[in-house]
């Protein structure tokens, strides 16, 4: 008689006894626990140690191109803090005509002073620029229990009896969120959760009142995301855990504000204006005169320039270009932070590696 196959609480993947190198592999003798965790589960729960897999992004992609073949409701999060990084490029390919309802993650480190509404608009407009149509777009915390509710009405509002599929990018909090659902309902957390990219291995279905599903879907590893660039010291030191906190500079004409090693910019007038940086306190910020800027960055990478600690090499610098028309403008550095800008019409040059996203918004923050 043919077992029933086993699959791990905690990231959702078939459990196997024969294989240590793979994926889902545990003891025999851990079988006769409940819930059964494979290995890497068990030393991410009780050690926070990460353990490398053998699944690959095309293999996390064929999964999630299932759900076309569904009637439900999609859940997307995205990091409010890094929505380049987080963004699953083609989502609405693999999602085919099921409605998306999108979720802006990690509210909390923002300023108290961010407007939400328009944020919000920021996040759409996002959307769209990527080919994305949601039918509504919500903001909340995963990591400290606020908005959940919101986010819960919403999907039983938009589902309409359906199954719901929560996917995003590696670390946006997918997991996190779906505990809190689970909690929220009286039962225990069942789902492996992390600082780290690439928890969830497979679907984890969550049986619904109605008899319909909520899945947890694997975390899609983008290469533009933060994590992705630096090692995992320097991300603790640019990923917040708290709400930042604003740092004013005053510029003159043709100054230059770094933000560590990994993102650059230029002031070049007119005027003397006010440009206010919300970063991470590990990303050092520093200022010097235009024409220094290029071989300053070239002593200093990795030195007094950082994150990065320790630079294998000098990363090549995209230019981005922009001249502000808002009483205030935010330069946003994808998974850095971003830089305001005051007064209309200053002449800007934003610099940052090629898979650091940098674009030009209306600013979120009231006054």
């Amino acid at each position: 008689m043919t077992e029933e196959p086993i699959y791990c609480s905690g990231c959702g993947i078939q459990i196997q006894t024969d294989d240590e190198t793979a994926a889902g592999f545990v003891p025999r003798a851990a079988l006769n626990h409940e819930p059964v965790l494979c290995r890497r589960c068990f030393r991410l729960k009780h050690y926070n140690e990460v353990q490398d897999v053998s699944m690959t992004a095309d293999d996390f992609l064929k999964l999630l191109s299932q759900i076309a073949n569904a009637d439900a409701l999609v859940v997307y999060l995205v990091d409010i803090f890094d929505l380049t990084g987080s963004w699953i490029s083609g989502l609405q390919r693999f999602v085919g005509d099921n409605p998306v309802l999108l979720v802006g993650n990690k509210e909390d480190l923002l300023p108290k002073s961010t407007n939400p509404n328009k944020l919000k608009s920021w996040i759409r407009r996002s959307a769209s620029d990527f080919g994305l149509r949601p039918v509504d777009v919500l903001l909340m915390s995963a990591e400290k229990n606020h908005g959940i509710d919101d986010v819960r009405q919403n999907i039983e509002y938009y589902r309409e009896g359906r199954d719901v599929y929560v996917v995003g990018a590696t670390n946006v909090g997918k997991s996190t969120f779906i505990n809190h659902l689970i909690e929220n309902a009286g039962e225990e957390a069942v789902i492996t959760t992390s600082r780290f990219p690439g928890t969830t291995l497979d679907f984890i279905g969550i049986p619904l009142d109605d008899g319909s599903t909520l899945y947890d879907t694997p975390g899609i590893m983008n290469q533009a995301q933060a994590a992705h660039f630096v090692d995992p010291q320097d991300y603790k030191k640019i990923m917040p855990t708290k709400e930042i906190k604003p740092k004013v500079y005053q510029l003159n004409e043709r100054q230059t504000l770094f933000l560590g090693g990994l993102g650059r910019i230029d002031y070049a007038g007119p005027g003397r204006r006010s440009l206010i940086v919300y970063t991470a306190g590990g990303l050092v910020i520093h200022r010097t005169k235009m024409e220094n800027a290029a071989s300053f960055y070239e002593r200093q990478y990795g030195r007094l320039l950082t994150p990065p600690s320790h630079p294998v090499q000098l990363p090549v610098l995209k230019r981005y270009d922009f001249r502000t028309d808002a009483l205030s403008s935010d330069v946003v550095f994808s998974g850095l932070g971003w830089v305001t800008v005051k007064g209309r019409g200053a002449r800007i040059s934003a610099w940052a590696p090629e898979s650091i996203g940098v674009s030009l918004r209306t600013s979120v923050i009231k006054g």
